[in-house]
This record gives C-alpha cells, sequence and structure tokens, in this order.
C-alpha cells in the first residue's frame, strides 16, 4: 500500500499551529520564534516529512538554483574550481546549472538569459566575456573569480604576490634569463598582477629578461604547438643559457614540461619551471612541478559564502542593498618540487 505523503494539514494538527505558520517556516522562517521554528523542526522529523521541492518553488519563486558560467574545462584550474564549487552544496545547499563559455559574448548573454528563466537566486562567473558592468544590470545577486571585477563582488587570488614568490624562486636558481609566457591580458582583470609582478621582480634586481605574450587555443594540440615553437626559439636564441621559465598556468607548464622531457629524456640543467594554480596536473606530472597555490578550496568556499550572503539579504522583508561590490583576495603559496632547485 503507497504511503501517503505528510501535508501541512497533518503537520499543523500535529503541532497544533495553524497551516498559515507551517507555512511561513517554509517561506519566511525568520518570521517564527527560534522555539517555534524548532517545534516544527521536530514534528517534520517525527513525521518523516519529505518536501515537495516543486511545490515549494511554484510557492515561494525560490529555487535554491545558482548559476556558473566557466570559461572551459579544458584548463585544469577550472575543472577543479568547478568541483570545489559543486561540492559546497553539503554546506550552503544550493544546487548548480553550469554553462561553459565559447568566447562569444551574444552566446554568453543567451545563457544568462536561460539561467534567468529557471529563477536562479544567484549567479558565479569565471568567463571573461561580458563585463562585470553587464552583470550588475542583471540585478542577481553574482560573484565573479578571477576575472574584470569593477561593478561585481569577487573573489581572486593576489596574483601580484604569486608572481613575485615565482619570478623570485626561478632568480634564486641562478637562472641567465628569465621568460613569463602568458597571453594578452586586460589590466583591468587580476591575471594582468602577474605579469606586473614579474617584470618588477626583473626590474628590482636587473635581471635579463622576456616576457611572452601569445594566443592559446582550447585544445592540448593546439598549445602544445604553440609552445613547442616557443620553445624552439628559446632553445635557438638562448642556447646554453640556464632559462627559468613562469607560466601563467599549470596546464600549459605541464605541455611544456612534456616536450622537454620528451625531447631529452629527463628535465635538462639549464631549465627551470613554475606553473600557477596548483592544480592536480601539477603535482601528478612526470616531474612534479614547482608552482603557486591558489588555494582553490579556499576561493571556491569563499565565493559561495559571499554569493549566499548577498541571496540571503534579498530574501528580507526589507533587503539593503549593498553600496559598492565586495572583493576579497587570497594569499597564494608557493609549492616548491621538481622542476626548480
Amino acid at each position: 500500500m503507497k504511503k501517503k505523503n505528510v501535508t501541512f494539514d497533518d503537520i499543523a494538527k500535529y503541532t497544533n499551529f495553524s497551516k498559515t505558520t507551517i507555512s511561513r517556516y517554509f517561506n519566511n522562517p525568520d518570521s517564527l520564534t527560534l522555539e517555534n521554528q524548532q517545534i516544527i523542526s521536530d514534528a517534520l522529523e517525527a513525521l518523516n516529512y519529505k518536501e515537495n521541492k516543486v511545490a515549494r518553488i511554484l510557492a515561494n519563486g525560490k529555487t535554491e538554483f545558482v548559476g556558473i558560467i566557466i570559461p572551459d574545462l579544458y584548463m585544469h584550474y577550472y575543472a577543479q574550481m568547478l568541483s570545489q564549487i559543486l561540492s559546497t552544496y553539503e554546506t550552503f545547499g544550493y544546487k548548480f546549472l553550469v554553462f561553459e563559455g565559447n568566447r562569444d559574448k551574444t552566446i554568453e548573454q543567451q545563457y544568462i538569459q536561460e539561467l534567468l528563466a529557471y529563477k536562479i537566486e544567484g549567479l558565479i562567473v569565471l568567463s571573461h566575456t561580458i563585463s562585470s558592468q553587464e552583470l550588475a544590470s542583471y540585478n542577481i545577486p553574482t560573484v565573479t573569480i578571477e576575472r574584470e571585477d569593477q561593478y561585481a563582488c569577487s573573489v581572486n587570488t593576489d596574483n601580484y604576490m604569486g608572481a613575485v614568490q615565482a619570478t623570485s624562486l626561478l632568480f634564486k636558481n641562478n637562472c641567465d634569463i628569465l621568460f613569463h609566457l602568458n597571453q594578452q591580458v586586460s589590466e583591468a582583470t587580476p591575471g594582468y598582477q602577474r605579469i606586473q609582478g614579474f617584470l618588477d621582480i626583473c626590474r628590482e634586481h636587473d635581471l635579463p629578461h622576456k616576457l611572452i605574450l601569445t594566443s592559446f587555443g582550447r585544445t592540448y594540440e593546439e598549445n602544445e604547438k604553440r609552445l613547442g615553437e616557443i620553445l624552439r626559439e628559446m632553445e635557438e636564441e638562448y642556447k646554453g643559457k640556464k632559462k627559468g621559465i613562469f607560466v601563467s598556468n599549470d596546464t600549459h607548464a605541464n605541455i611544456l614540461l612534456n616536450l622537454l622531457v620528451r625531447k631529452y629524456g629527463r628535465l635538462p640543467e639549464e631549465y627551470r619551471i613554475v606553473g600557477f594554480d596548483d592544480s592536480p596536473i601539477a603535482a601528478s606530472a612526470i616531474i612534479p612541478i614547482s608552482t603557486v597555490g591558489q588555494q582553490i578550496e579556499k576561493i571556491a568556499r569563499q565565493a559561495m559564502e559571499l554569493l549566499v550572503m548577498q541571496m540571503n539579504e534579498r530574501k528580507k522583508r526589507r533587503p539593503t542593498p549593498l553600496k559598492e561590490p565586495i572583493h576579497q583576495v587570497v594569499t597564494p603559496v608557493l609549492i616548491r618540487r621538481c622542476t626548480t632547485d
């Protein structure tokens, strides 16, 4: 025999509260005393109540969904960040709808409209395509991670400190020339500070250096080809010199390392490599890669805490809007492994 679903009537009779009070418990719990909240909570457990999520969404319009727009899952950093954000469900109870960005502004605007149609309560954006000013215009709690953030709340790594750590390590490895491999980065993005930190340390210590800004693709094959070209140019122009290479992410650092090991059967003494992120590929590489750890788990958690704070404020009877965006910065950690001394 099919077990009868527990209704608001059942809960009201069990607790001697009205159905209105029971409804308030689900839709506006702050309007009840803590004592009455506890009485109803105990009743739900005693009655083995299973909430009808669809009915609740229809009743109050709150879906407990958070939208995520992430640039791609090819880069190990983004895959790891997404994994850490998704794992916060156990703490905060929010579910996630995820779109992978494709660098097409029109398409990503459609993604946002689709997410809004699903009545998301908040948005986390790692994609760089849509400006923070436009994100703010959607009037929904938003947190960005490692991208331009003038008009939106954000959580970022201290990229400048990370670059200083990486460049200083290569300097201490007595390299004859230092390189920084990166793509063209807007000065408005946090990632630009990796370039600035590298240049400042090189200039401060009068170190021979070269900044290589190039275009990277979205596949391993494309980037292996491009990094192979860069490596050949380095070997031709700086033959016999000890080269310290600060790579802007672990994914590309690993490709560069693989190219060297494939050619020489080892990491030659005239090469030292430091990545950035501390994504799993750095520790599991054929030769574990020294890197700047972004503390991805901490960033993901702080991003959700900042988003939940905004979403909870929206649920109040008289919410107080933020006067200006909140920007949080997480300190990176230098991790020395086998690609440096």
